[in-house]
């Protein structure tokens, strides 16, 4: 049964309502080199904010098809631009950054840079989170985009951002000007690659992807000799019962019906055996989808940290510091109503109900909302394209928990599948601001 049903999937996700057109035949004939660019950019990656050598091969594509380039944006983002008539301005963006992983793909180009962090740390540098697909896609569509103005009237802005991972590329590309020395745009559009079979889509209307926060918590006690517990205040003793307490913020503190959690992914404390230090650090990351159960989060995380130390006795002048990493923080993404449901409309009729689902929002975090955010008045979308290769997902039988996930060293999307489908439907997405009328 499972292989009827994976056969039938298949054969939904390659097959259209219409037969091959125009626009699927050219981003056909597009992607062996698009692919070729696809393998240089994951055997090639570059950490946030260090993307130089990234952002010099999109502007080159760019620049070839006739859009005006301007690079070192924001540092090392890049925006090109062609006008094209009258109408509305569209952004289009994607994301260049790799992460900090050992890549264990496999594949014949895996990566084998190793670099740096700004941390200090040396490691190897995958891209994990698919954004050379995204930055393949961009490069297909701007082609596409540009081989077809005589079907659309308006300005085209397109950007490849830095740093979307450390959460500092969006809000570097604005604060140098991307509003006021580029058009600002009407509406701002994106996708990002999933774990959903290749060549699925998948949207969220309204709330789509988290407010991220990282907060840092310095659980201070007073240390002394691991046989004389009696005359310490154990940090870890404290830290722990925190860790506890801290889960009661989304089990008792938030509506069930809102999202949200709190995850210490880090616990540090002392040296020796016998030795109870006298500090410990935690590392939390902190997950909501509106401003307010964000601040109650917070609110909450310092109020806990500083009653746990009372409870404790820990002295006044050793309480517990909290600091939340607002350079870190990213706001929630939200997919705008209209935009949203008259893109979502044009991809299920360009693609078919089989291959466009909605989906329920994520976790994650994405500094795309800040493009929204900078100016309520700009609409905004970004949409999943899936990348788990057909035959993993079937043996999977569909399970994601079964399959390597975003992040994960092993994750290797079906290259062909996510960047044609992507390309696609960007394009369909451009249009449907962009197309002259009549």
């Amino acid at each position: 049964m499972r292989k009827i049903a994976a056969a039938l999937l298949a054969s939904a996700l390659f097959a259209s309502p219409a037969a091959a057109d125009t626009l699927r035949d050219a981003v056909a004939k597009d992607m062996p080199s698009l692919l070729t660019l696809y393998r240089d950019l994951h055997a090639n990656p570059e950490l946030s904010m260090q993307e130089v050598k990234t952002s010099a091969k999109l502007a080159a594509e760019v620049k070839k098809l006739g859009f005006d380039v301007t690079t070192g944006v924001g540092k090392t983002g890049v925006v090109a631009v062609m006008r094209n008539g009258p109408g509305p301005v569209l952004m289009l963006r994607a994301d260049m950054d790799a992460l900090p992983v050992e890549e264990q793909t496999g594949l014949p180009y895996a990566s084998k840079v190793r670099a740096t962090t700004p941390a200090g740390v040396e490691s190897g540098v995958m891209h994990a989170c698919g954004h050379d697909t995204h930055m393949a896609a961009w490069v297909g569509t701007a082609r596409r985009l540009a081989a077809m103005k005589d079907q659309w009237s308006g300005t085209l802005v397109m950007i490849a951002q830095p740093g979307e991972e450390t959460g500092e590329g969006a809000k570097a590309m604005l604060a140098d000007g991307l509003y006021t020395r580029f058009p600002k745009p009407d509406r701002v559009l994106a996708f990002h690659d999933g774990p959903m079979p290749a060549g699925m889509i998948g949207y969220s209307p309204g709330p789509a992807l988290a407010n991220v926060d990282s907060v840092d918590i310095t659980v201070r006690g007073v240390g002394g000799h691991g046989a004389a517990p009696h005359t310490t205040r154990d940090p870890i003793v404290l830290g722990a019962r925190m860790i506890g307490a801290l889960q009661t913020l989304v089990s008792r503190e938030i509506n069930p019906l809102d999202s949200a959690v709190v995850t210490v992914g880090s616990f540090h404390a002392g040296a020796k055996h016998n030795i109870i230090s006298d500090e410990a650090k935690m590392q939390l990351t902190v997950r909501s989808y509106t401003p307010e159960v964000r601040q109650t989060l917070l609110d909450g995380i310092a109020r806990i940290a500083r009653g746990e130390a009372i409870a404790a006795g820990v002295p006044e002048d050793r309480m517990p510091v909290v600091t939340v990493r607002e350079a870190e923080s990213t706001p929630a993404t939200v997919n705008t109503e209209a935009f949203t449901a008259s893109t979502a409309a044009l991809l299920t009729e360009r693609f078919g109900a089989e291959r466009v689902r909605r989906v329920p929002p994520v976790m994650a975090g994405e500094d795309f909302s800040r493009y929204h955010l900078a100016d309520k008045s700009i609409e905004s979308f970004i949409f999943w394209v899936g990348g788990v290769p057909q035959a993993q997902w079937a043996k999977a039988a569909g399970d994601p928990t079964k399959l390597p996930a975003l992040h994960s060293p092993f994750w290797a999307p079906d290259p062909e599948a996510t960047i044609s489908t992507a390309t696609e439907a960007m394009v369909v997405g451009a249009l449907g601001v962009l197309k002259k009328k009549g």
